[in-house]
């Protein structure tokens, strides 16, 4: 593990321990979107532009095995680690995946997901181009 991986995955464990019990509530449906009812519409409407082709899911998973420290939360096999609080999204379940839009997708990996440990991503460990090759890597968990 590398010495970045080891200190988000403490201060995941410290956001978790130390978030109000409200906060781990926040999302009692699974299905429920992350992104602000305000905002919700423009990101559903926001469509990925880069095409999903085999060498996006490939950058993509590069992104998600390396500098996105994707694995830490939601693990090796898309299936969410279990920590206390909220679980990380199970990116296997396909109902999910029908249901979020990539623009949703793209919503939280830039503004981070609030009330569970979700950070935000783009900006901070990939960027906006990055971020669609993992929403297209993430896809392939629920085929």
């Amino acid at each position: 593990m590398t010495p970045s991986s080891l200190i988000l995955l403490v201060a995941l464990g410290v956001g978790y321990l130390l978030q109000p019990a409200s906060a781990a509530a926040r999302y009692q449906d699974i299905y429920q979107p992350r992104v602000p009812a305000t905002e919700l519409a423009a990101a559903q409407a926001t469509v990925n532009p880069v095409a999903g082709d085999s060498a996006a899911i490939e950058r993509g998973k590069s992104i998600y095995f390396g500098k996105g420290l994707c694995t830490t939360c939601h693990s090796k096999d898309g299936t969410g680690a279990r920590f206390p609080g909220h679980r990380p999204r199970d990116f296997t379940n396909t109902k999910w995946s029908r249901t979020r839009t990539d623009g949703e997708l793209m919503w939280v990996l830039k503004h981070g997901s609030p009330g569970t440990g979700m950070p935000r991503r783009v900006g901070t460990a990939i960027t906006e181009a990055e971020g669609w090759d993992v929403i297209h890597f993430i896809r392939n968990f629920s085929r």
